[in-house]
């Protein structure tokens, strides 16, 4: 891992990049997003500081989570301008997303649980169908592997 001299205030992209492990365009990106800011030199480079890094670490992990960007630019918006996220911080988000995970973990255990009982099928409406159509709702309507709307004709939105 590149080292960065601790005397060295601003990072250009490429190092952030190299010491993130994140790649330039998902920083460009990000920054774009508003999830991290940059100066400009008077040749119009960008310059990140030092704690751009940790945000872009927990960014990063919330991520890897599940995390919408909408709701993690949310969360670093609570912070006080140019403040990293610390400890406290990441505890009191993740606490804050733990429901939020919960419901992705049980809808994910219930896919793995039911993927065989429904994968070969292609109606979507049948009574055991608990993942795409629970309790049959399609099924007392319309018949056949229909997933659009009634009324909407094929191919159009």
């Amino acid at each position: 891992m590149p080292q960065i001299p601790q005397t060295l205030h601003e990072l250009t992209v490429g190092q952030l990049s190299a010491r993130s492990g994140a790649a330039v365009s998902a920083l460009h990106f990000y920054e774009a997003k508003g999830l991290i800011t940059s100066s400009r030199t008077s040749g119009n480079q960008r310059r990140y500081t030092r704690d751009a890094l940790r945000r872009v670490a927990f960014v990063r992990a919330a991520q890897r989570v599940g995390i919408p960007l909408a709701t993690i630019r949310e969360a670093l918006a609570e912070l006080p301008e140019e403040r990293t996220p610390n400890r406290d911080d990441w505890a009191r988000l993740s606490e804050a997303w733990r429901s939020e995970l919960d419901e992705r973990i049980r809808q994910l255990a219930r896919l793995r649980d039911h993927l065989t009982d429904c994968i070969g099928c292609g109606c979507l409406s049948l009574e055991t169908c608990v993942l795409s159509n629970p309790d049959d709702i399609s099924g007392e309507r319309i018949s056949g592997s229909r997933l659009m709307p009634e009324g909407r004709a094929a191919g159009k939105a």
